[in-house]
C-alpha cells in the first residue's frame, strides 16, 4: 500500500511539475565535479579525461545532487555517468531535458529545461549536444548510461536528460538496461557490506558511426563498480554493440586499457591491495549466472525455483489489476492536470482582471496626483501674481493721488503768480503803448498830408489837361 501511494504521488509530481530538474555545468576553477564529487570513491573523479571538449555536469534535482556526467561535445554523447544505487524503480515516466549552457555558456538558464520551452533563448542550440530531433526517425533510442530503473523518485527523474543518453538500437537498449539492472541488484549489492559504499560508473566508447552525421553511436558500453569498504572489490563489465547478448567481465585495470590512454577510473584502483578475492569471485559467479540466464540466489535452489514460480504466477494474476491500476492512475493524473489547467485559466483570468483594474486605478491615481500637483504648483505662482498686481495697483493709486494733488495745488499758485505779475506787466507796457500811440498819430498826420498832396496834384493835372485841350496852339506860338 505504501509503495502504491508513493508511485501515485511520484507519477503525479513528474506529470504535473516536470520542470524541477536541474543540471549545472561545472566551472573550470572548481575541483572535480564540485558538489557531485560524492559519487566517486574518496570524492576523486576518474583521471585521464582531459580533452577540451569534455564537459563536467553535476546532475541535480530539487537542488540536490543526483549523479555526475562527463559529456563529450565532440561526440554529442556522455563518456560516463557516476552514480550510486538507491532503490529499484516502481514505475517510469519519460520527461527529457537538455542542458542550455553546453551550447551557450553565457546563457542565464542555469538549469536543465525542456527543449520545447527554450524558444530561441539559447544561442547555437544543438552545436555541442544532441537534441531530440537527432533521434527522430534514426532507428536509435535514447539509451541511458545511468539507467532509470536503478533509481527511484527524484533520482529517477534526473536520469532523463539527453546528457545521460547515447544512441542504442532498441534491442541493445533493452538488453543493456535489463542486464545492468540484474547485475547491480542481484550481484553487486548483495556482496557489498554497505550499499552506500558501492560506486558505479557507466560509460560509452564513441565510434566513427554517426546518427544523422552528428551523434556518435557507441562502439561498446561498459560498467565499472567499486565496493569501497571492508572486504571491498572492483569489477568491470563490457557490452559490445554488435552483440546484444554479450556481457564480458574483466578487471578494472583491463577496462581502463580499452578507454583513453592514462585513464584511471577509481582512486588507488579502489583499494586493490586490500580487496577481497573471495568476494570478487562471488560477484563474478553471480554475474556468470545472470549471463547464462540462471536465477541468482544464496539459499537452496529448490526454494529459489519455487519462489520464482510463485512470483510468476502472482505476476500473471496481478498483471490485469496492475494494468487497470495504471489506467486509473493515468485517468486520475489527466483529471488532475485538467483541473490544474482549468484552475490556472480561472486564476489567470481573475488575476488579469484584477491587474487591469489595478492598472486603471493606478492610471487614475497618477492623473489625479498629477492634476493636484499642477494645482499645488500653480498656487504660489497665482499668489505671487496677485501680490504683484496689488502692489502695482497701489503704486497707480499713489501716482494718481500725487498727480491730483499737484493739479489741485497748481490752480491757486498760477492765479497768485499771474496776479502778482500783473502790475509789473501793466507798468512795463505803458512805454510801448505810448510809443504805439505816437506812431499811430504820426502815421495819421502823414497820411492826411499825403492825401492832401495827392488831391492837389490831381487838381493840377486836371487843370493842365483842360487848358491844353481848349487853348489854341497858335496863340501859344505867339
Amino acid at each position: 500500500e505504501w509503495t502504491m501511494k508513493t508511485s501515485i504521488v511520484f507519477l503525479l509530481c513528474i506529470s504535473v511539475f516536470p520542470g524541477f530538474s536541474q543540471g549545472r555545468v561545472v566551472r573550470e576553477d572548481e575541483t572535480g565535479f564540485a558538489e557531485c564529487n560524492m559519487f566517486f570513491p574518496g570524492q576523486v573523479p576518474p583521471e585521464g579525461f582531459t580533452e577540451p571538449f569534455h564537459v563536467k555536469i553535476c546532475q541535480q534535482y530539487n537542488k540536490e545532487p543526483r549523479f555526475a556526467t562527463l559529456y563529450s561535445t565532440k561526440d554529442k554523447i556522455p563518456l560516463y555517468s557516476a552514480f550510486k544505487f538507491t532503490k529499484p524503480a516502481q514505475s517510469e515516466e519519460e520527461n527529457w531535458l537538455i542542458e542550455p549552457q553546453i551550447d551557450d555558456p553565457e546563457n542565464d538558464l542555469h538549469e536543465m529545461v525542456h527543449e520545447a520551452d527554450i524558444g530561441g533563448t539559447v544561442a547555437n542550440l544543438g552545436v555541442n549536444q544532441a537534441l531530440t530531433s537527432d533521434y527522430v526517425g534514426s532507428g536509435y533510442e535514447r539509451g541511458l548510461l545511468n539507467p532509470s530503473l536503478l533509481n527511484e523518485e527524484d533520482f529517477q527523474v534526473a536520469t532523463y536528460t539527453l546528457t545521460n543518453a547515447v544512441p542504442l538500437s532498441p534491442a541493445v537498449s533493452k538488453s543493456w538496461h535489463r542486464d545492468i539492472g540484474k547485475v547491480v541488484e542481484q550481484a553487486l549489492i548483495p556482496h557489498c557490506s554497505k550499499m552506500d559504499h558501492l560506486y558505479l560508473l557507466a560509460g560509452a566508447i564513441p565510434s566513427s558511426v554517426r546518427v544523422k552525421g552528428k551523434v556518435s553511436v557507441p562502439e561498446s558500453l561498459w560498467l565499472a563498480a567499486c565496493c569501497d569498504g571492508p572486504e571491498g572489490w572492483s569489477l568491470g563489465l563490457v557490452k559490445k554493440m554488435n552483440d546484444e547478448n554479450s556481457l564480458a567481465d574483466l578487471m578494472v585495470r583491463e577496462l581502463e586499457k580499452q578507454l583513453l590512454p592514462g585513464v584511471h577510473l577509481f582512486k588507488g584502483n579502489c583499494g586493490e591491495a586490500k580487496q577481497s578475492q573471495e568476494k570478487r569471485e562471488a560477484v563474478l559467479q553471480a554475474v556468470s549466472q545472470i549471463r547464462s540466464g540462471e536465477q541468482v540466489g544464496t539459499s537452496d535452489n529448490q526454494e529459489t525455483k519455487d519462489s520464482g514460480w510463485v512470483r510468476r504466477v502472482a505476476g500473471i494474476i496481478a498483471t490485469p489489476f496492475i494494468k487497470l491500476l495504471e489506467l486509473l492512475i493515468y485517468i486520475f493524473v489527466e483529471l488532475v492536470k485538467f483541473v490544474f489547467y482549468f484552475l490556472w485559466l480561472v486564476v489567470k483570468r481573475i488575476v488579469g482582471t484584477v491587474l487591469d483594474g489595478i492598472y486603471s486605478l493606478w492610471n487614475g491615481m497618477v492623473s489625479y496626483l498629477k492634476a493636484v500637483s499642477m494645482v499645488l504648483i500653480s498656487i504660489p505662482y497665482d499668489v505671487g501674481r496677485v501680490i504683484i498686481n496689488i502692489f502695482l495697483g497701489f503704486l497707480q493709486i499713489v501716482r494718481d493721488v500725487v498727480y491730483l494733488t499737484y493739479r489741485i495745488l497748481s490752480i491757486p499758485m498760477g492765479f497768485v503768480l499771474h496776479l502778482a505779475a500783473f502790475p509789473y506787466h501793466s507798468i512795463c507796457a505803458i512805454p510801448s503803448v505810448l510809443k504805439d500811440m505816437a506812431t499811430g498819430i504820426g502815421g495819421t498826420f502823414s497820411l492826411v498830408i499825403d492825401a492832401t498832396a495827392a488831391v492837389l496834384h490831381g487838381f493840377y493835372y486836371l487843370a493842365g489837361h483842360i487848358v491844353k485841350r481848349f487853348v489854341p496852339k497858335g496863340s501859344s506860338d505867339d
